[in-house]
């Protein structure tokens, strides 16, 4: 989230995405660093999908996505 604060101070969009497993944990990031990052959730988990599974997981995303760092 750093790096994401750091490119939005400086003007560049920025967010992350990850499997909705960390979402709590964003959260509590959130809060030490007083900063609130664009972000987009996608199911958990990744690591076992394959292939077709996770360009799904992508294409179901990608509007999203793009709405992220338009904002």
């Amino acid at each position: 989230m750093h790096d994401i604060a750091d490119l939005e101070g400086r003007g560049i969009p920025g967010g992350f995405i990850a499997s909705s497993e960390f979402e709590q944990a964003a959260d509590a990031q959130e809060l030490a660093l007083g900063f609130v990052p664009n972000r987009v959730y996608v199911p958990h988990p990744i690591q076992d999908r394959t292939d077709d599974e996770v360009r799904a997981l992508a294409d179901d995303a990608f509007e999203d996505i793009v709405a992220m760092v338009q904002q």
